[in-house]
């Protein structure tokens, strides 16, 4: 199985290309802070990771996230290892995070923006209502005569005599 979910802060913006077939990718840098400190430095270190996204994954992360944004990403790891154009004898190792999915981590205020949702259809601006504001309901009975419903299938156990705890 070959799953990879990471959680940390874009290094920087993302990069967002386009092949000359038209399809979007993103490319992107993930700041993972390591769970415990340095013992010399009294610091954590971080590891970078990078990630490559595609299609509608890499123009949502392209619009939404931005450098120091949280971002919680799924994925699988991909090994791209190629010859060097220079020197043909030496082979470059390189892994990426292939992205299927990320999830905002941080909050709206956090990241610098409030405003994630979807564009509205304005095309039938004159029947338009304003949003239906909800009040939370106020229990009309006190707690007393709450209903359970049916209970006639549960015995009653008068005694805790036999319970083996």
């Amino acid at each position: 199985m070959n799953k990879v979910i990471l959680m940390g802060r874009l290094t920087a913006d993302p990069n967002l290309n386009q092949t000359q077939s038209g399809i979007s990718s993103c490319r992107f840098t993930v700041a993972i802070n390591r769970p415990f400190a340095n013992k010399q430095t009294g610091e954590r270190d971080a590891d970078f990771i990078n990630c490559v996204a595609w299609r509608q994954t890499a123009e949502f992360i392209n619009r939404y996230f931005k450098k120091g944004s949280m971002i919680c990403v799924e994925g699988t790891l991909r090994n791209n290892n190629y010859q060097d154009k220079k020197y043909p004898d030496v082979t470059h190792y390189n892994t990426d995070v292939l992205v299927d999915n990320v999830e905002f981590c941080g909050s709206k205020a956090e990241s610098g923006t409030g405003n994630y949702s979807t564009p509205q259809n304005n095309s039938n601006n004159n029947n338009q209502t304003a949003p239906q504001q909800f009040a939370p309901q106020q229990p009309t009975q006190n707690n007393d005569s709450m209903s359970y419903g049916n209970l006639s299938d549960f015995e009653e156990i008068l005694s805790d005599g036999d319970v083996p705890f």
